[in-house]
């Protein structure tokens, strides 16, 4: 048993652990228990952080499926007759009120879905508009200039309306038919590529206050440019047009587009960015082009009325026949959606020629025997530019755009000729068998912000520069030197000769690099 209890103590004697391992064991324990609580509060945290992630995209995801069905909700009642008015049709598929119809219904259909436009703004804008809004002594309306493309749009000037003396109460409403006016002269200033793109306005008001001035300024101002175009728009125009206000105190900037095509188009939001060298890389695109029209005019007509119809329905034919040339790039037909190389170069200016080839119809109205009072003929030749955005423009944009810019200019300078005092005169036709006219020669001005850009006027032979510079000061306030003006693309136009053989009036009028006009009354030989 003494044997037995020593064996045993023994052996109890060697489990026991001496106090310095006891020790180390409960330093463990508790560094585990530390680690344990410290990975508990953890996974807390990453659950909390979880939910609450959750919670804001669920709250994102909400707002945006708000929104989404309020604009369907805003949609549904057009889409509805829309989707009546095709369904119900019993045209031919190919009739164009059935195709007009199924274009709508993909447009409401496309636009419930976009998003807002976009609107890259040159800084210069933005440092114009700041000085507009220091020198504020009332509201200030203008024009925003730029180029509209189907994905974005660039603004590249603002101008500020002329003030109107004329006015009643001092400037301190906005005149409409003034802006309009206004932008109807700026429009004829603008090479291709460059048009009006909306209008801004800068006052105190709230920018809900003055959405009604500014909705009405932007569909007048856009009816009454687009009544001087003979170009057909083409499908893929872009027809939202923008309107900016701006609060002088603020500064806060709110930008919004209206459907121009739609009488009933809403305000719809958009975005405004402002960016440094938004066309320093632009390309010009350039040609020279002969014309040679012949416009018969009517027996015992209202002069000048008369005459401008005719002529203007003469230039849609001749529009027409521009729209259907072959155009030639650096002496190549290109394939419509390839990209011109010079548009990718960053921070070069680049230069393309082009040449456009016209075929003319097979019978026109010059050529069919008729009896008339008079003719007008204009011939000579022209210059003609566009610039284009350097985000791969494509071969089909700068043909759109030179034959465009081809059809606005000679139609503008027709129409200057019409308002002058000496054309509108109708005491003219009882005294002259053969009227003489030199059209005005195109000028060009770089604006010097904006790299290669550059904005047109036309000059007539009794004018000088000065007053060319005080027009671009007038119209689109810039400060232009006359050494600044590039008037070496075009020559005044000199007529030649000029006779009356057996009791028919005849003129020959040769221009170089410039157009001119003859006015034969053939009733009064």
């Amino acid at each position: 048993m003494a044997a037995a209890d020593g064996h045993m103590e023994s052996s109890c004697s060697s489990v026991k652990e001496d106090p310095p391992a006891r020790g180390k064991h409960r330093t463990v324990a508790l560094k585990l228990a530390s680690l344990h609580s410290t990975f508990n509060r953890m996974k807390m945290g990453i659950c909390k952080f979880c939910l609450n992630s959750y919670l804001l995209l669920f709250s994102i995801g909400n707002f945006l499926l708000q929104t989404l069905l309020a604009k369907l909700l805003h949609c549904s009642a057009e889409l509805l007759v829309l989707c009546l008015h095709v369904s119900r049709c019993t045209l031919p598929k190919d009739d164009p009120q059935v195709v007009c119809g199924r274009k709508d219904l993909f447009l409401a259909l496309a636009g419930l879905f976009s998003m807002g436009r976009s609107y890259i703004v040159e800084d210069d804008v933005e440092g114009y508009l700041s000085r507009l809004c220091s020198q504020l002594a009332g509201p200030v309306t203008g024009l925003l200039i730029g180029q509209s493309m189907v994905q974005r749009d660039f603004v590249v000037m603002a101008t500020r309306t002329p003030q109107n003396n004329e006015s009643s109460d001092g400037g301190k409403s906005v005149d409409k038919e003034w802006v309009s006016e206004h932008a109807r002269q700026v429009s004829r200033m603008l090479p291709g590529g460059l048009s009006v793109l909306g209008v801004f306005l800068i006052s105190e008001s709230d920018a809900k206050e003055t959405l009604t001035t500014l909705r009405q300024l932007v569909f007048s101002v856009e009816n009454l440019i687009s009544s001087e175009r003979l170009w057909t728009p083409a499908d893929d125009d872009v027809t939202d047009c923008v309107t900016l206000h701006v609060n002088p105190k603020t500064r806060k900037t709110v930008c919004r587009t209206f459907d121009v095509k739609d009488p009933k188009s809403m305000a719809k939001p958009a975005d405004w960015k402002y960016q440094s060298g938004v066309c320093s890389s632009w390309a010009t695109v350039s040609c020279c082009l002969s014309v040679d029209l012949m416009v018969p005019l009517p027996e015992n007509m209202a002069f000048t009325r008369n005459m401008g119809d005719c002529l203007k329905g003469e230039l849609k034919v001749w529009a027409q026949q521009i729209e259907r040339g072959v155009c030639l790039i650096e002496g190549r037909k290109l394939p419509e959606d390839s990209e011109l190389k010079a548009g990718q170069k960053k921070n070069v200016r680049q230069t393309i020629s082009a040449q456009l080839l016209i075929t003319p119809d097979v019978q026109t109205a010059a050529d069919v025997v008729q009896r008339c009072g008079g003719c007008v003929s204009v011939s000579g030749a022209i210059h003609s530019r566009a610039f284009l955005h350097s985000n791969k423009p494509k071969a089909k944009l700068a043909e759109k755009l030179l034959k465009r810019d081809i059809v606005s200019t000679v139609a503008t300078r027709v129409q200057m000729l019409l308002e002058e005092p000496q054309t509108q005169n109708e005491e003219n036709k009882g005294r002259k068998q053969t009227e003489q006219f030199c059209l005005p020669r195109r000028v060009f001005c770089p604006v010097k912000s904006t790299g290669p850009l550059s904005v047109c006027d036309y000059q007539f032979s009794d004018e000088g520069l000065s007053e060319m510079t005080d027009r671009f000061k007038e119209m689109l306030d810039m400060d232009a030197a006359e050494e600044d003006l590039d008037a070496t693309q075009e020559m005044i136009a000199e007529v030649i000769e000029s006779e009356v053989t057996e009791g028919v009036a005849m003129a020959t009028a040769v221009a170089l690099l410039a157009l001119a006009a003859s006015i034969v009354y053939l009733s009064d030989v």
